[in-house]
C-alpha cells in the first residue's frame, strides 16, 4: 500500500472514488425537499445553518409558500415569521422575497438551469447555484462549503495553494469524471460532517486514513 504522502494525485482520486462509490453510491443531500423550488429555498436558508434546523422549519414554510408565486406575493415580515429560528433571518427573508419575485418576473416561476441565471437570483451565490445545478440538473458542478473545503485539503485531493473555495472547486472537478462530480460533492460533505470534523477529526475510526495526507502527517 502506498504511503499517503507519496501517492500521486491520480492514485489518491482513484482511492477516493473506489471507497465512496462502494460504501455510499447514492449519497445525497440531507435537506428535505420534494421539488426544485423547495430545494432552492432550503439551500438559501442553509447558509451558515445546519440542515437539521432547516428541515425543522421548512414543512410549515413550504405549506404556506408552495411555489415562487406565493413567495413573491408575501412580505419580508411574513417570511421572517416562518424562518426566525435560522441564522440571519432578516437577510434571508429579504432574499427569499426577492428570489420569488425574480423567478416569477424572469423565469415563469421556475428554477433556472444555468449558473448565470441561478446567480441572478437574490441570495444565490456560486455555492448555492452549484448545488442546484448538480442536484436538480445533474450538471458536473462542485459546491464548496466548509466541509468540502476542509476534507479535500486534508485528504490531499487539492494542493495547499488551493486556498479559496473557487480554487478548491476547480482543482477537484479537474480530476473527477463528470458523472462522479455531483455525488462526490455529497461524499465530501458527509465525511466532513460525521468523520472528518473540524476540531477533532475521528482519524482513528476513519476508513480512508490510508490515503489521507493529513493522517500520514500526524501519525
Amino acid at each position: 500500500m502506498f504511503k499517503a504522502h507519496l501517492m500521486q494525485k491520480k492514485e489518491r482520486f482513484q482511492a477516493f472514488i473506489s471507497h465512496f462509490s462502494t460504501r455510499f453510491p447514492t449519497a445525497e443531500t440531507e435537506l428535505h425537499y420534494s421539488n426544485p423550488f423547495e430545494l432552492l429555498v432550503a439551500v438559501v436558508l442553509s447558509a451558515q445553518c445546519t440542515d437539521k434546523r432547516i428541515n425543522q422549519i421548512t414543512p410549515t414554510l413550504f405549506k404556506r409558500f408552495p411555489d415562487a408565486k406565493a413567495l413573491s406575493e408575501s412580505s419580508v415580515d411574513e417570511i421572517f415569521s416562518y424562518i426566525r429560528s435560522v441564522s440571519y433571518p432578516n437577510n434571508k427573508a429579504k432574499h427569499l422575497l426577492g428570489l420569488g419575485q425574480r423567478m416569477v418576473d424572469s423565469f415563469e416561476g421556475q428554477v433556472p438551469e444555468t449558473m448565470e441565471d441561478l446567480q441572478s437570483l437574490p441570495g444565490v451565490g456560486r455555492k448555492t447555484a452549484n448545488v442546484i445545478a448538480s442536484v436538480i440538473y445533474n450538471q458536473p458542478t462542485m459546491a464548496v462549503d466548509t466541509h468540502v473545503f476542509r476534507v479535500s485539503r486534508r485528504l490531499g485531493l487539492v494542493p495547499k495553494t488551493a486556498n479559496t473555495p473557487l480554487k478548491v472547486e476547480l482543482s477537484i472537478i479537474k480530476h473527477l469524471p463528470d458523472d462522479i462530480i455531483p455525488v462526490a460533492h455529497h461524499w465530501l460533505i458527509l465525511h466532513g460532517r460525521y468523520v472528518c470534523l473540524a476540531r477533532t477529526p475521528k482519524c482513528q475510526v476513519c476508513e480512508i486514513s490510508h490515503f489521507c495526507a493529513h493522517f500520514e502527517k500526524i501519525k
